[in-house]
């Protein structure tokens, strides 16, 4: 693999800290967890690791929320298991992704303690202020991401401050040049320390409309996308004035600029805008903007061989030069196994899902525990953590399903995740699906997992060629996959019913069988795939 580019076509394994493995007894994942693990994580055959945010925090946001972007929250570690953590996945040729999230700190961040005092002091543009209209009403209509209005009172400088995401969140000004030249620094302080990429949240969001202009209100029949059910007044705006402005795009360049300085670094772009999927291929252009960008187009509940094969199509007609990143679970919303044909667990469907993702054209992050095929795990209301869950429960139960612990053993407390109580409870539905069990079962999903990696590690087309969709019926997803060198053909069953149907033009091909899937059987132009099943074949 080029070193420059290692990011082009890899496998890069989310790990939300938190829920991983604890070291200390205190009921939360760490550092050191994080390093007990890694050579499991090597075994899986993935390029890199993103690590969620690990950084000193109060924890309204669980870590999205920083008070210090330069230490560990006591917590997690410590600088110096960082630093032995960077030491150990790179002896085990494993990249290592932080988190950066940088529209927004902590309310509890020395900046803005400082700017909220008067509108005098050094840090006083360093937010996003503005004066209460005359009926000491907010300054427009921008509605938070968790809730109710994006601004929130501040009695020290009688203004109001925004916040896109929880009150305790409030956005920095990127419009002050002193603002982006010490964002740039926190960024290159973990470059120093060796960090081979960042996962820059929310990066979209980093600039606001000057002029604060309103809003305009999105009809009914559009309110979707990225889980804004109809019981959350953010869907009922176009969000045209407070993310995903031009000046952004200049930014992105000047992080580029940061990067092209530390050899063999890149950039993944979250991103969440009123077309995402053009929003990725601008951040992306040009060769001087972010390596990598994802959206949540394929991390909604809209599900269906045709929706993945539009989403896919209509990105790669838009991103010409850019490179995507696809996801189909992560910390953020229900685990893919619950989401699409949530009625149905079997391991099967899971196989499938993880190749599905593997095989498209571009990076891949795989949120942890999707190896093992887990879902999402049922909490009651005194369980939950996540305010998001909190304020919109019963609708909307938040995030915490998908983020319970790893079930690491089957005889051990808390399935070997952690000797005290843990931060959210090992879901019961969980237990029986343990890494320990799995790996010592040939047919697991987690085996599945680990041999279809390394069957795709020696595909040069899967890795960094071409992509081509094949009409089939629903709800078959077929395509084609392309370089110089070989050309493969997927045919995949997305349902639990048995498809048949033809396909004449397909020619000169051979069946590949060792990728370790549910196969099907293919004769004369006619196609048999069983129950999530798949065929796969390559160019003679």
């Amino acid at each position: 693999m080029n070193q420059q580019l290692w990011w082009r076509g890899a496998i890069i394994y989310q790990i939300y800290p938190r829920s991983l493995k604890d070291t200390n007894g205190d009921g939360i994942g760490d550092l050191p967890g994080i390093i007990e693990k890694l050579d499991y994580i090597a075994s899986l055959g993935v390029d890199a690791i993103w690590i969620s945010p690990f950084f000193k925090s109060p924890m309204k946001d669980f870590g999205y929320d920083i008070s210090d972007y330069r230490a560990v929250d006591p917590i997690f570690g410590s600088l110096e298991d960082f630093d032995r953590l960077i030491a150990k996945a790179h002896s085990l040729g494993i990249k290592v992704i932080i988190d950066q999230v940088l529209s927004h700190t902590s309310n509890q961040h020395q900046w803005f303690v400082e700017s909220r005092q008067d509108t005098l002091n050094d840090k006083a543009d360093w937010y996003v202020w503005a004066d209460a209209k005359a009926d000491g009403t907010p300054p427009n209509n921008w509605l938070s991401i968790f809730g109710g209005g994006a601004w929130q009172w501040e009695p020290r400088r009688k203004q109001y401050y925004l916040h896109n995401f929880l009150s305790s969140q409030p956005d920095l000004n990127f419009h002050n040049k002193d603002v982006r030249t010490a964002t740039l620094d926190n960024i290159e302080f973990w470059l120093k320390r060796g960090v081979d990429g960042f996962r820059l949240d929310a990066i979209n969001f980093c600039y606001h409309d000057q002029a604060l202009r309103d809003n305009p209100a999105k009809p009914a029949e559009k309110r979707l996308g990225r889980g804004f059910s109809e019981d959350n007044p953010y869907a009922f705006q176009f969000h045209h004035y407070n993310n995903t402005q031009p000046e952004n795009l200049a930014f992105m360049q000047q992080i580029r600029q940061l990067l092209d300085r530390y050899p063999g670094s890149a950039a993944l772009g979250e991103i969440s805008s009123e077309d995402s999927l053009a929003t990725m291929a601008e951040y992306t252009s040009g060769n001087n903007r972010l390596h990598m960008g994802y959206s949540f187009e394929l991390l909604t509940d809209e599900f269906s061989a045709s929706y993945i094969r539009e989403t896919v199509e209509k990105l790669e007609q838009q991103m010409t030069d850019g490179w995507p990143c696809w996801a189909i679970s992560n910390h953020d919303v229900k685990r893919v196994m619950s989401r699409w044909n949530p009625e149905d667990h079997q391991p099967n469907k899971a196989k499938l899902f993880n190749a599905v993702l593997a095989t498209l054209r571009g990076s891949i992050c795989s949120y942890q525990g999707e190896e093992l095929g887990l879902c999402e795990a049922e909490l009651a209301f005194d369980e939950l953590q996540d305010p998001y869950g909190i304020n919109f429960w019963p609708t909307y139960k938040g995030r915490d399903g998908c983020r319970t612990p790893i079930p690491w053993h089957c005889d051990q407390d808390n399935s070997g995740f952690s000797t005290g109580e843990p931060w959210l409870p090992v879901a019961k539905n969980h237990l029986e699906k343990n890494v320990d069990c799995q790996l010592k079962d040939s047919g697991s999903v987690l085996n599945s997992y680990i041999n279809f990696l390394r069957w795709r590690s020696t595909q040069s087309a899967v890795i960094s060629g071409e992509i081509s969709f094949i009409d089939t019926p629903e709800p078959v997803l077929a395509f084609k996959r392309f370089d110089d060198s070989q050309t493969l053909f997927f045919f995949y069953n997305l349902s639990a019913k048995e498809q048949f149907f033809d396909l004449k033009e397909l020619a000169s091909i051979k069946e590949i069988k060792d990728h370790g899937l549910n196969s099907g059987s293919y004769e004369n132009g006619r196609f048999q795939l069983p129950s999530y099943g798949c065929l796969v074949f390559q160019s003679e």
